[in-house]
């Protein structure tokens, strides 16, 4: 990832992901109340987060997604992209965890119809990031391919520590940890595969 130590959360991030998360709740005819409800978010956090006024961490988001029934990565598409299938680096805006300091960029094009998701992933060194993953409508796999350095990722109660070039195969039901025991940034490409188990509830 190109410069990755000057990497920020952009405003403009802040209002690609409000613009996101309103229109995926809209969507499914989901009130305020109710996405709280699902996601373990407070109302008021939510309403933050849509109305572009709050730099939400990569938990918050995760459950946010978790609650739309989404992968995290679909918060970070640009909703004024057109959805070709070809993406180029120079549409790849890097996004910081204000949180953890981890870098993402989403690889695949953005908006284009597909169950894949390819995600890049730089986690300081460090730093650890847990998400409490628990999805509901949507059965999501994904793949962690280590490209740079080493982590250790932690499935529930079982601990995988991956060194370059290591692959990690899982689905995404129990609570999940990210950790960076080195003294080097570590780099990672993410894999993710969505398929809906049941149409969600309105």
């Amino acid at each position: 990832m190109q410069d990755e130590a000057a990497a920020l959360v952009p405003e403009t991030f802040n209002s690609r992901i409000a613009s996101r998360v309103r229109a995926l709740r809209a969507d499914l005819g989901m009130s305020l109340d109710a996405l709280a409800a699902k996601c373990t978010v407070s109302r008021s956090m939510i309403s933050l987060v849509e109305r572009g006024e709050s730099s939400p961490t990569a938990v918050v988001l995760d459950k946010i997604a978790t609650g739309l029934g989404v992968p995290l990565a679909t918060l970070f598409d640009d909703p004024s992209a057109s959805a070709k299938p070809v993406s180029r680096p120079d549409e790849r805006t890097p996004w910081r965890d204000p949180q953890s300091g981890y870098v993402r960029r989403n690889i695949s094009p953005a908006n284009f119809p597909s169950p894949l998701q390819i995600v890049e992933i730089v986690l300081p060194a460090g730093a650890s990031v847990a998400f409490e993953t628990s999805a509901h409508d949507v059965s999501i796999h994904q793949q962690i391919w280590v490209q740079r350095g080493s982590i250790e990722v932690t499935l529930g109660s079982t601990t995988h520590r991956l060194a370059k070039d290591d692959c990690l195969a899982m689905q995404l039901k129990q609570p999940m940890n990210f950790r960076n025991r080195t003294r080097k940034a570590a780099r990672y490409i993410v894999v993710v595969a969505t398929e809906r188990t049941r149409a969600p509830r309105r």
